[in-house]
């Protein structure tokens, strides 16, 4: 591939590196120039552009991608059209991650222009959960280079383990001093840890804290249980404490006591007729993420673990609270409902590539554009939402009256996007679990797609970001949760909510809409082409 200025004498077939005008015409990035393009852009006066030409045994940037990531492709994970160089792998279906580092390594030292991204090692992930994405970063690479990457690729370089739906049996032992509330907190947070893999708790027992009561317990529900969870009222502070000793007691054998993660040191792991039992540590009382989740997950997903994998986990084992995954969290008072979604309808801009219109106030079929996009957003399944307003606010306002959406004003809507973001979400009630944000020149965004979002989200339990995309390309509207809002705070200037899930803070669930997920009306020819029709 050849880069750099081109003339336009020799440029049909090559590939724009930068957008151009020909004209009224905008000729985009990555565009590959026709002959008609060429007469518009001499006409124009235009005599070189800045382009890449692909020679004899190149790759476009799509079929590179492809061609990668169709050899990458496994049983329970989805490969979505190429993009801009890109193609993007999806999770069929809830489960672990598991990757072969070595295998991505070799792939990615082929040649700085193919890469290939992906989730850590071992990470839980929802159906419809980006996985890997194998992008191509310039517009064209050796055949022969990617070839190369395809032999580096020896047999599956990452896999879904499948979460099964496990029966399982809990044991709780109990001390005067230890609360039943307590006890009754476990219970319902260990149910909703269990919930994202499909397991559930068949019988709980309350023993008293003692090796032989323990011991009872676990002969009683080993044969009803495919997997034993056991809570010791204290922690366990030595191999020989109740807990592991009730686990020998029953005829079980103890792998392993201890763990290099923090929170969650003192888990035990064993066994007893060839199922797991796990001695739960104090932290797992808590909805927060710790060693415990890590072990639980391996096992619900199938894998073995053993002495020696609990070993290695210290790397990375220095645990926070983290939102990398959906998973059991509790607000002020209880577990916030996922369902909670507030929509954001960004409506503040000043439309300058309009001249002197405000789009917002454009016709379609009839009906202002600001009132139709706030309308699909009343319509759909949010709790409630607000409208941030800012450019002609008195115009605009004016245009959503009866509309069920609250009117906030950002008096610093000429500041940048990021200052109707923060003005969004500050808006926002303390029960609200997400927020969809929702620009308000996207007229083809209905409620039942914003419905499919919402959807996702309750789905994965409040904790990830969703995304609207067609052809597996990012788009508009995305559903933010209350794990970002802090983060939100943070922007200044005219960034969007973009740079917030590029951040991956937390785990990205793409949703397909259709083509309306990309048509905003920034211009008066996009406007009319969307059939739209500007107030004179």
């Amino acid at each position: 591939m050849k880069f750099g200025p081109l003339s336009i004498d020799e440029a049909e077939g090559a590939v724009l590196a930068h957008a151009t005008m020909a004209g009224k015409t905008r000729l985009r990035k990555a565009h590959r120039l026709t002959a008609e393009d060429i007469r518009l852009l001499r006409a124009e006066g235009v005599s070189s552009v800045i382009a890449a030409q692909l020679e004899a045994g190149d790759l476009d940037e799509d079929q590179a991608a492809e061609r990668l990531a169709e050899r990458l492709a496994v049983d329970g994970v989805a490969v979505r059209a190429p993009s801009t160089g890109r193609v993007n792998l999806y999770a069929e279906k809830a489960g672990l991650f598991v990757v072969d580092r070595a295998s991505v390594d070799r792939l990615n030292a082929v040649d700085p222009a193919i890469t290939l991204a992906t989730l850590p090692d071992y990470s839980a992930v929802s159906e419809g959960q980006m996985v890997a994405t194998v992008k191509i970063i310039p517009f064209a690479v050796s055949a022969r280079r990617v070839d190369e990457a395809m032999e580096a690729i020896r047999g599956d370089v990452f896999r879904i383990a499948p979460f099964r739906a496990l029966s399982v049996g809990v044991v709780q032992t109990a001390l005067p001093s230890l609360k039943d509330s307590v006890l009754d907190k476990t219970a319902r947070i260990t149910g909703e840890r269990l919930a994202r893999s499909g397991s559930r708790v068949t019988r709980e027992l309350r023993p008293a804290h003692e090796e032989e009561a323990v011991a009872r317990a676990i002969a009683a529900l080993k044969e009803e249980s495919d997997l034993l969870l056991l809570f010791g009222a204290s922690a366990i502070c030595d191999a020989d404490d109740v807990i592991p000793a009730a686990i020998r007691r029953a005829g079980g054998t103890v792998e392993r006591v201890g763990m290099p993660v923090d929170p969650g040191n003192l888990l035990v792991l064993g066994t007893i007729d060839g199922k797991p039992v796990i001695g739960a540590p104090g932290c797992a009382r808590s909805p927060k993420t710790n060693g415990f989740d890590w072990v639980l997950d391996r096992v619900v997903a199938g894998l073995d673990v053993s002495s020696a994998d609990i070993a290695g986990m210290g790397v990375g084992g220095l645990l926070a609270e983290i939102p990398t995954r959906p998973q059991p969290r509790e607000g002020k008072a209880g577990t916030r409902d996922p369902s909670a979604v507030w929509g954001v309808l960004l409506a503040a801009g000043q439309s300058r590539r309009m001249g002197r219109h405000n789009k917002l106030l454009a016709s379609f079929d009839g009906v202002p554009l600001v009132r139709r996009t706030a309308g699909a957003l009343a319509r759909s399944g949010v709790f409630g939402a607000v409208a941030v307003l800012g450019h002609e606010a008195q115009a605009v306002e004016a245009a959503l009256e009866g509309i069920a959406v609250k009117c906030v004003r950002n008096a610093d809507y000429a500041g940048g996007l990021s200052t109707s973001l923060r003005t969004g979400i500050a808006a926002l009630p303390d029960e609200a679990a997400g927020a969809l944000i929702m620009l308000a020149d996207m007229p083809e965004i209905g409620s039942g797609d914003l419905d499919r979002l919402v959807d996702a989200f309750v789905k994965a339990g409040g904790n990830a970001v969703v995304r609207a995309t067609h052809n597996g390309k990012r788009g508009n509207p995305v559903i933010l949760p209350r794990a970002l809002f802090a983060e939100v705070e943070k922007l200044t200037g005219d960034t969007g909510a973009r740079h917030v899930v590029e951040q991956g803070l937390v785990s990205v669930i793409d949703v397909e809409t259709g083509a309306g997920a990309h048509l905003d009306v920034d211009t008066p020819e996009a406007l009319e082409k969307a059939g739209g029709v500007l107030n004179r």
